[in-house]
């Protein structure tokens, strides 16, 4: 019998894949990450019913205490990026570094298992001409969560299984039913889990950095009104500002250095092109030469045509065929052609 490792949250996605994974014969063995600490729907209420599936299953559970790298590589990640005037993307992240590298090496060492899966809506195939994994978005694209598992290493995408992959949001939960699973009618969990345990990203992020008031100007240096930290702001902001003005105005700059939040017009916010660090090519080996492509600048953007011009450490220019909106360094960018993931990196200019 095939063994493999299913992360489990607690929620319908990951309860559904290991459903489906053990009906089809897979000695299933239920694993999951203890991340956040305190109180917080993924790590309390998550790993109760994550235990319950397992139960309902007839499968082992175990929870390893990934708390401490939670910390260190998300929360610390997150703090120091926003108090630096970015606004940093976490999810990409903790996919590679929190979640599906150390499952993959926690499989492997401690339960003799070279496999794992996930509730992730995405697909993976092995391309044999080009020898390389492929991922590849989901078929259902309202729920695609690709953009989020861009940085993937080969190895990693060797060892996992997208259950959900071929599958509509209907169709999982009309599964979970049918395998009668508590988690059925569970309620959606947002995106990001340190949001939906605080409330908030200001309320999470005012628990590690202090206010620190200081101007809100515009581009002429002209000041418009105060703020009480940079990190309440992000590029391509306009509600919330608390400035009036006779056209509408947007965060165009965050100004760690001076404690300044800049603003200015739409066109100011406007830009043709930006460059990307930490570059993880997907699937295909990085090109010497520039290569077209369409590309998202944020999860629920639509793909923009682009040129892709590759630069030295792991980097690249993006051009775009028409200028985008919002821009915002910390974000990951992240290219297809068609449904597969070329690549993706770090916005950083």
């Amino acid at each position: 019998m095939k063994k493999i490792v299913v992360g489990l949250s607690g929620g319908v996605d990951s309860s559904t894949a290991a459903a489906i994974l053990h009906n089809q014969g897979y000695e299933v063995i239920g694993l999951t990450l203890w991340l956040m600490k305190g109180k917080g729907q993924c790590c309390s209420e998550g790993m109760i019913d994550a235990a319950y599936i397992c139960e309902q299953l007839g499968v082992p559970h175990q929870i390893v205490d990934m708390r401490d790298v939670f910390q260190t590589h998300i929360v610390d990640y997150l703090v120091t990026g926003y108090s630096a005037g970015i606004t940093p993307l976490p999810c990409s992240q903790c996919n590679k570094t929190v979640k599906f590298g150390p499952m993959v090496q926690y499989a492997c060492e401690q339960l003799g298992c070279d496999r794992i899966a996930t509730g992730h809506y995405a697909q993976i195939n092995y391309d044999e001409v080009t020898e390389r994994y492929q991922l590849l978005r989901a078929v259902d694209r309202n729920k695609d969560q690709s953009y989020f598992l861009y940085d993937l290493s080969q190895e990693l995408l060797a060892a996992t299984v997208f259950p959900l992959g071929e599958l509509q949001k209907t169709d999982t939960r009309r599964v979970a039913a049918e395998y009668g699973l508590k988690t059925a009618d569970k309620p959606e969990s947002q995106d990001l889990c340190l949001v939906e345990s605080n409330g908030s990203m200001r309320a999470f992020l005012d628990k590690y950095l202090a206010p620190k008031q200081g101007d809100i100007v515009d581009t002429t240096g002209k000041i418009l009104g105060q703020h009480d930290g940079v990190h309440h702001y992000t590029i391509g902001q306009r509600k919330g500002l608390g400035i009036a003005a006779p056209e509408p105005l947007y965060v165009i700059e965050l100004d760690a250095v001076n404690n300044k939040v800049i603003v200015g017009d739409r066109t100011k916010v406007t830009q043709p092109e930006c460059t990307v660090n930490r570059v993880n090519w997907v699937s295909i080996v990085e090109p010497s030469t520039p290569i077209r492509a369409e590309v998202q600048i944020r999860y629920r953007s639509h793909p923009e045509p682009v040129t892709v011009i590759p630069l030295e450490n792991s980097r690249v220019r993006l051009v775009f065929d028409e200028p985008q909106f919002s821009i915002t360094p910390g974000q990951a960018a992240v290219w297809y052609d068609g449904d597969k993931v070329l690549g993706g990196g770090i916005i950083e200019s």
